[in-house]
């Protein structure tokens, strides 16, 4: 029989194992494309960097102890959405069987899909100029992004991103499994996207799936331009509401090619 998670003992106890669970889930992602993309082999993938310029000094370490506080917020949303689903105020279910194995992937697409209508309209107002400077400038010191920049928020948007699993789990029916596959996705995407290395073909934007995806040329773009770009893991709302740069495709295929940099 599981314990009363909504004691305040358990609650903390709670929060403290996702807070490690987060945080290393952080270090390892960052971590492992950090050594692969600028230890190992920075040779192999130089031809593929975005910057020429290097970091600002010190700035690895400001984007891991922001990155620290938002793990915070999202462990205590962790904490928070056992506690509702222990009381029965979520939709989370641990019977496959309840809804099937084909619903697996549907409700992660679908999951993803109320993430990324959630960021991008969220990412908008974030850049409106009174909210920037309270809300995402800290995001956007990262002039050029890292592995470590992908969770590098001031608290107020750890706060605004962390709140959206609860709620949606208190609406859509989801299996636990998919829970972690959705987590998984968004730390890997995340950091891929903030890489400042494009790792993916040249023909990549060209296919069905590809042109759908973002990558670190146009994630690198919106900290470079700012008006552009505001996906999390697709561009189909910035193809939508005409968001998307229009100098993508072309700095995308010269960065390919290794005739420029951003």
């Amino acid at each position: 029989m599981l314990p009363d998670f909504t004691t305040p003992f358990w609650l903390g106890i709670l929060t403290l194992i996702f807070f490690i669970i987060i945080t290393g889930r952080y270090f390892l992602v960052a971590g492992i494309f950090w050594l692969i993309f600028y230890v190992w082999f920075p040779e192999r993938w130089a031809s593929r960097k975005l910057h020429t310029k290097n970091y600002k000094p010190g700035q690895l370490k400001t984007e891991v102890k922001w990155s620290l506080i938002t793990s915070l917020f999202f462990s205590i949303a962790g904490t928070g959405t056992v506690a509702l689903w222990q009381k029965g105020f979520t939709k989370v279910y641990t019977d496959i069987h309840l809804y099937g194995w084909w619903y697996l992937p549907v409700s992660l697409v679908i999951l993803m899909l109320l993430h990324e209508t959630y960021y991008y309209w969220l990412h908008r107002w974030m850049h409106l100029p009174a909210v920037f400077k309270i809300v995402h400038k800290v995001h956007h010191d990262s002039h050029i992004a890292s592995p470590f920049t992908a969770f590098s928020f001031h608290p107020l948007e750890g706060l605004l991103q962390a709140i959206f699993l609860p709620v949606m789990l208190m609406i859509l029916p989801v299996h636990y499994y998919v829970i972690i596959v959705q987590l998984v996705i968004m730390s890997i995407s995340s950091v891929i996207n903030h890489l400042d290395i494009e790792i993916y073909s040249k023909n990549f934007n060209n296919n069905f799936l590809g042109k759908w995806i973002i990558g670190a040329t146009h994630h690198s773009l919106h900290h470079k331009q700012f008006k552009y770009n505001y996906g999390l893991y697709f561009t189909f709302w910035d193809k939508i509401k005409k968001t998307e740069s229009p100098h993508f495709k072309k700095i995308f295929d010269s960065v390919i090619s290794n005739k420029t940099k951003l």
